[in-house]
């Protein structure tokens, strides 16, 4: 396999292991989580390389899921005073145990191949150079790694997604059932860290956060369905990835940092084009309401006018405008929208109401 594609799937990979865990966080309310464990964690790989000496050990992603539930307690404890909220609780937590994480690199860890400038931005170009043998296969450590990582995280959402499921949108309900909210609440916070310290020495915390947050946040724009949601956020992380790799080859840029802007690229779209909760469908949805206020209007002006010595004028088109106080243009295209509904009908620049418009402003003037 060429150096290429081991990126490319390396980034999939990547992707695919950030988006999972990223859709309860996002559903949650608590996405910021994922940006305050992605920067502790490396107090918790500090502090276990001091012990055993080896950045090659899995003790290392052990420290740092311990060190990633200690940011989640130690936010929650603050939050639990009541004197600040959550988001104010994050941001003192994480800054100070990344803080003491960066003074002990640059203090004691000099001369290893641990510094603040890899795990922030990352290098994925560099990844497929450190390798190893599986099954007679020779691949990427770092592949092998993000594998696992993946697959941790199919396993844990598969085999609690029911009890995730209503931990996420009633905890109580969750609770009175014996489900354990809190419990899950920290497997999937030892889950966030997992995949922090599997993703980060490959792609940076940068980029860690953006695939956490962005893809399942596009995704919720698109679908209420938790299933669906999921799929969706790890299709628009794996897009996010390759389209990243190839703007970064194009630009001869970072990869991380490609991939990070093509997740904000595809949030953004989804934004404006989501079917139905995007800008543009909030924007036709108003206009259409708009409208549809207006035809209303004009039903009531006929009904309250029909049969009345009046009716001939107030039913004139002409007149609309001034009784209405109506612009031209803005009248007509009133009229054709009721028209539309069925409000009305015209017979020579007079306007006369239908059974479904006398039915609607009836329905509306008795509310």
């Amino acid at each position: 396999m060429s150096a290429s594609l081991e990126i490319q799937l390396l980034a999939v990979l990547v992707a695919a292991a950030c988006a999972l865990p990223g859709v309860f966080l996002v559903l949650r309310g608590t996405a910021m989580m994922a940006d305050a464990i992605s920067h502790t964690v490396l107090l918790g790989i500090v502090l276990v390389f001091f012990v055993v000496q080896d950045l090659q050990s899995p003790w290392l992603i052990v420290g740092a899921a311990a060190i990633g539930l200690v940011t989640v307690t130690l936010t929650e404890l603050l939050q639990h005073t009541r004197l600040v909220k959550q988001d104010a609780a994050i941001g003192l937590v994480f800054p100070a145990l990344f803080s003491v994480a960066v003074i002990l690199i640059s203090r004691f860890a000099r001369g290893v191949h641990l510094d603040v400038d890899a795990v922030l931005l990352g290098e994925l170009a560099f990844a497929p150079f450190d390798r190893l043998i599986v099954l007679g296969i020779d691949v990427p450590r770092a592949l092998v790694t993000i594998a696992v990582v993946l697959i941790a995280n199919i396993a844990f959402i598969s085999l609690f997604y029911k009890e995730l499921k209503l931990a996420t949108f009633d905890a109580g309900l969750a609770a009175t059932l014996g489900f354990a909210p809190a419990l899950l609440h920290y497997g999937l916070m030892a889950l966030v860290s997992i995949t922090a310290v599997g993703a980060f020495d490959i792609v940076g915390v940068v980029l860690v956060v953006a695939l956490m947050v962005t893809p399942a946040a596009a995704a919720y724009l698109l679908t209420s369905d938790l299933r669906r949601m999921l799929v969706l956020s790890v299709a628009i992380g794996v897009l996010s990835a390759l389209a990243g790799y190839w703007l970064a080859r194009l630009l001869n840029a970072n990869i991380a940092g490609a991939m990070a802007t093509m997740t904000g690229v595809i949030f953004l779209v989804v934004l404006v084009l989501a079917p139905q909760r995007g800008l543009l469908a909030k924007l036709v949805r108003r206009r259409r309401q708009q409208a549809d206020f207006a035809a209303t209007m004009l039903a009531i002006h006929l009904l309250h006018h029909t049969g009345a010595p009046t009716e001939a004028e107030e039913a004139r088109i002409d007149h609309l405008e001034r009784h209405l106080d109506w612009q031209p243009g803005y009248a007509a295209r009133v009229i054709r929208h009721a028209e539309r509904l069925g409000f009305i009908k015209s017979i020579a620049g007079h306007l006369q109401l239908t059974p479904t418009g006398y039915a609607k402003a009836q329905e509306v003037l008795a509310s």
